[in-house]
């Protein structure tokens, strides 16, 4: 059984390439709406109404990141579950920017905040009523310095930059042996919470 997928970003273009790669799939289930999610309060229509809702490295770039909190927690039905991701603070930058600043005062797109630890993400979804299930890390110490070489190679040319690093692309198979013998932290912070039962409507 097929699930209806809905999906948000701020940003028409990239709502047009994920309605024709929807195409392609053949998720005609799929559909995709313009929002800020600085604003998603004002969404009455999505109130409760997903089983599963995913926001991949986004919270670090909300100056108000518990009220995002919130508003996403409004949107899960109960025992709905949220998947997020976000730089891990304790994690060495990969590079200059975005990882070591400097970051923005102001919502500009870029980086409002180095990252997040484990207790930091348990506040945010403790005070939005959500019970944390698993915290994990992601892109251990090949998968960075992949990342690293691509940013370098893409300042001269982006297209060039990818072509260059495509042939490394499949070294991070070896990540999570090397990540776990040598005790590297993953560059992304992994938080799976879902909504209790008891929890009211809203």
């Amino acid at each position: 059984m097929g699930y209806d997928a809905f999906g948000l970003s701020w940003d028409e273009r990239n709502q047009h390439k994920a309605e024709q790669r929807a195409a392609i799939v053949r998720a005609k289930s799929a559909t995709f709406d313009v929002c800020d999610v600085r604003h998603l309060e004002s969404r009455a229509d999505l109130l409760s109404k997903f089983d599963v809702v995913i926001c991949l490295e986004t919270i670090e770039h909300i100056l108000k990141d518990q009220k995002l909190m919130l508003d996403i927690a409004a949107c899960l039905r109960p025992g709905g579950t949220l998947l997020l991701t976000t730089p891990n603070k304790t994690c060495p930058a990969i590079g200059p920017v975005p990882d070591d600043g400097p970051l923005s005062t102001f919502e500009d797109g870029g980086h409002v905040r180095r990252g997040y630890v484990d207790s930091n993400l348990r506040t945010l979804s403790e005070v939005a009523g959500l019970e944390v299930d698993e915290i994990s890390y992601c892109s251990g110490y090949l998968s960075q310095r992949v990342t690293y070489l691509l940013r370098m190679a893409s300042r001269m040319n982006r297209i060039a930059g990818w072509v260059a690093v495509l042939p490394l692309r499949i070294l991070p198979i070896a990540d999570p042996v090397l990540t776990r013998l040598s005790r590297w932290p993953g560059y992304s912070i992994c938080l799976q919470a879902h909504k209790p039962f008891s929890a009211s409507i809203s």
